[in-house]
């Protein structure tokens, strides 16, 4: 028996069958994977990565080893495990990470490379007590905060709470709403010291993730099927373990430059008229955006796939003339197809000649009513459908259309208690290297908006070689943020929820969907106030997803509804958007590789804020954009009152005036106009001069605005914006970095990476913090103009376009 598993994991193995033989322990100096027998229970120790221990335990053999998200050729890769043997317990090390072994009640330690614990199962065998399921119980330290989970509501931080993981149809959630849209089963657990650990747990059926609610300092994870199986990333750092996690499960894509514009959408823009006369407002108020979205009424009857001719008799030409405004057009697709028999109805054609939809056990269709009225639903899980859907953009994409918006997924259903669709429904599993196999949605019901945004994404790849997909996804699962950006969902015009959404998107960012937003000013309830809205677009404009949404029956609320005054402060916000377009790029290019959010707590940039106290060490109501800015808006913004923002250190910059701050705390008088925005000192931070779209290249200079500091450095980032190219090497990334001298500032340009052209003319240099006088500039021997610009606070260098070397700045 021992050598048939051997030969089945492959490699060099060690198979420890305790239960079944009194042998004595097999020991190995280096092992792929360790697995062990006990009391009808198997467990197999893997290290997929360094710094990461994989932990799977089954009934009598090891679950199936597939994945809806972390691909094989990841969990198939592996670092040797070198083992030890102490008494009763084994001990296998891998890099920086020992996982520990009681061979008789197969209980699991992670211990970091110090022996520090940071995950020790209380459970062992036990956990698999049941028939079916599963109970696993752990040690949580006392110190650790919790993060993750998705787009959970109840605060940043999750310690003390309990989530449901399960995909559900929420509409107007509240702060105790709990399951939500999407299930994604990973933690972050960060100790008031800054060390961080996280876990992944892999099951896609209905699971829950307790944190001492139910039992002071337990870590409980239950499920009501499917396996156990799980992962331990052991950071150090917030950072590590994000990169870690993007190791298992994918960073997101880099998406297309134009998504991270402004997005106008409603339920709905009825007519051709109707989006045209947006467009027009958008432009004849000088708002730049990029996006108008058109929800379920452009269609057919609500049926996805068609189009209302009669509202929107040429398509194509509304998206030609929509391209030549610089704005591209975003349509639904719900995954709903109507149940339309003999009607002429191609996507319910085709898909039951290929036998596409999901039935019932006994065989018959299934069908539940959505916007359509009756309507079946695609088995995302076999990979024939997923290419069926795939193939239904062509007519869109050719009319050209450039996104796409897959709401509704959970799946979500009407006029049924659970919101959803019976979990009998059938699937037939035929995808990646899972077995082919019938499965309950019991089962796949919370992939199922994942496997949806997939279909989409890969279809759009298959159509469109070269062009970067966009797809926006309601629901989804760990792995998703591969396929699509996502939103909180239906939320309700309040402030409550303008300050419950910025923390939904932190958490979310730190569970791997770094391109997420919510809807600015609010879905559903009460039509929000100028004040409320206002707000809105000033955080919304910091939002890696900004989009303006609400549902239909409401007073209309964009951007420019409303006093003058206010929709000039909202002018002003999204323009600053535009103009910080080159930061936030990089931001999301440095996202595509690493997994870091672009939308960041403060902790996870200065780890040692956790150590100040309470609230988060005072950060709980702030939060980063990227490496360097940092956004303080009021902590009860409904009723604003003097407050004081406690920064992470001395030396910061006001990112308004430019001027350095005294001390590292900041009294702040709340005014509507205004929203306290702060730049790291060392951060060098690249704006434009400003568009009305992405579609057109900015003319003239690229701004570099240095704020002198320790570590002082910045990134240059451009690509075409659109294209596939830049991982054909079609990019420009360059490192800038400053040093402050006994003379002034040293300004050095790192050699360029990638094939790239910029678009930039030239490069403007502001040196913030500058004093001294009128400052003297040179680059190598030729002297360059410098001059003091008092309304930036700054001194200011034209320069050429500088693919290397450094610029002295004297006194």
């Amino acid at each position: 028996m021992p050598n048939k598993l051997c030969r089945v994991w492959s490699g060099r193995c060690i198979a420890l069958l305790l239960a079944m033989s009194a042998a004595p322990l097999v020991r190995a100096d280096a092992v792929d994977r360790y697995v062990l027998s006990r009391g009808g229970v198997t467990l197999e120790v893997s290290a997929p990565a360094s710094g990461i221990v994989r932990v799977r335990m089954g009934r009598g053999r090891l679950p199936e080893d597939a994945s809806w998200a972390v691909p094989a050729s990841v969990r198939r890769a592996g670092q040797p495990l070198q083992l030890r043997r102490s008494g009763a317990r084994v001990e296998l090390v891998s890099g920086s990470l020992t996982a520990r072994v009681d061979t008789a009640t197969l209980r699991v330690e992670v211990l970091d490379g110090n022996g520090q614990a940071l995950f020790s199962d209380l459970s062992g065998r036990a956990a698999l007590a049941g028939t079916r399921g599963f109970e696993l119980r752990a040690r949580l330290r006392g110190d650790d905060h919790v993060f993750g989970l998705g787009d959970k509501t109840g605060g940043l931080d999750r310690k003390g709470g309990s989530f449901v993981m399960w995909n559900s149809d929420a509409y107007k959630f509240t702060q105790a709403t709990d399951p939500l849209y999407k299930s994604v089963p990973f933690f972050m657990a960060v100790s008031d010291a800054g060390k961080a650990w996280g876990l992944f747990l892999d099951n896609p059926w209905r699971t829950r993730m307790d944190f001492g609610r139910a039992e002071r300092d337990t870590l409980s994870l239950g499920g009501e099927g499917g396996a156990l199986d799980y992962y331990v990333v052991g950071g150090p750092t917030p950072k590590d373990v994000l990169r870690q996690y993007a190791q298992l499960t994918g960073a997101p894509p880099l998406m297309p430059l134009w998504s991270l514009g402004f997005q106008q959408s409603k339920w709905s823009y009825r007519t051709d008229a109707e989006v045209r006369a947006i467009a027009a407002r958008l432009r004849s108020e000088q708002l730049p955006a990029d996006v108008i979205y058109m929800d379920i009424d452009y269609q057919d009857r609500a049926r996805p796939f068609t189009v209302n001719g009669a509202a929107f008799p040429d398509l194509p030409k509304l998206a030609r003339d929509l391209r030549e405004q610089g704005l591209r057009l975003v349509l639904i697709t719900d995954p709903h197809i109507a149940n339309a028999p003999g009607q002429g109805y191609a996507p319910y054609d085709t898909g039951m000649a290929r036998d596409v939809f999901l039935r019932r056990p006994d065989g018959a269709l299934y069908a539940g009513d959505v916007w359509p009225g009756s309507a079946v639903f695609p088995d995302f899980s076999r990979e024939p459908v997923r290419r069926w859907w795939g193939d239904l953009y062509t007519g869109l994409t050719n009319a050209g259309v450039a996104g796409f918006w897959n709401d509704m997924n959970e799946p979500a259903i009407f006029n049924v208690p659970s919101k959803t669709m019976p979990l009998d429904v059938v699937h037939r599993i035929d995808s990646d290297d899972f077995a082919p196999r019938r499965a309950s949605h019991a089962e796949l019901h919370n992939v199922y908006g994942q496997l949806n945004s997939r279909a989409t994404f890969e279809g759009l790849l298959r159509l469109q070689p070269d062009q970067r997909p966009f797809v926006l996804t309601r629901a989804s699962y760990a792995g998703g943020q591969r396929y699509a950006a996502t939103w909180t969902g239906d939320n309700v015009s309040s402030w409550q929820h303008l300050k419950m959404g910025v923390q939904q998107l932190l958490n979310l960012g730190l569970s791997g969907f770094a391109y997420a937003g919510n809807d600015v000013g609010g879905y559903a309830g009460e039509t929000p106030s100028p004040e409320l809205l206002t707000r809105w677009f000033q955080i919304g404009a910091f939002m890696p997803l900004f989009r303006s949404h609400a549902e239909t029956h409401r007073a209309d609320q964009e951007p420019w509804v409303g006093p003058a005054a206010h929709v000039a402060i909202r002018r002003h916000f999204i323009a600053e958007r535009y103009r910080l377009l080159p930061y936030l790029y990089a931001t999301a290019e440095e996202n595509s590789r690493t997994g870091i959010p672009l939308l960041r707590p403060v902790f996870l940039n200065f780890p040692e804020v956790l150590a100040k106290g309470d609230r988060l060490g005072a950060t709980e109501d702030q939060f980063m954009v990227g490496g360097d800015l940092l956004v303080a808006p009021s902590p009860t913004p409904e009723s604003p009152g003097d407050y004081t923002v406690e920064l992470p250190g001395p030396g910061w910059f006001d990112y308004w005036t430019g001027q350095r701050l005294d001390g590292a705390k900041v009294s702040i008088t709340p005014r509507l106009e205004s929203l306290p925005v702060f730049v790291r000192p060392g951060a060098i931070v690249t704006r434009q001069p400003l568009v009305q779209s992405t579609a057109f290249v900015p003319t003239g200079r690229l701004e570099l605005h240095v704020y002198p500091g320790a570590d002082c450095r910045g990134e240059l980032y451009a690509d075409d914006g659109v294209s596939l190219g830049y991982r054909r090497g079609e990019f420009l990334r360059q490192t800038v970095r400053c040093e402050q001298t006994a003379e002034g500032v040293r300004i050095r340009f790192e050699p360029r990476e990638g094939s790239g052209t910029p678009w930039w003319s030239g490069l403007t240099l502001l040196v913030h913090g500058w004093s001294g006088g009128v400052p003297k500039a040179w680059a190598g021997m030729d002297s360059l103009p410098a001059s003091l610009d008092a309304d930036r606070g700054a001194v200011q260098v034209l320069l050429p376009d500088m693919r290397g070397g450094a610029v002295e700045i004297r006194r």
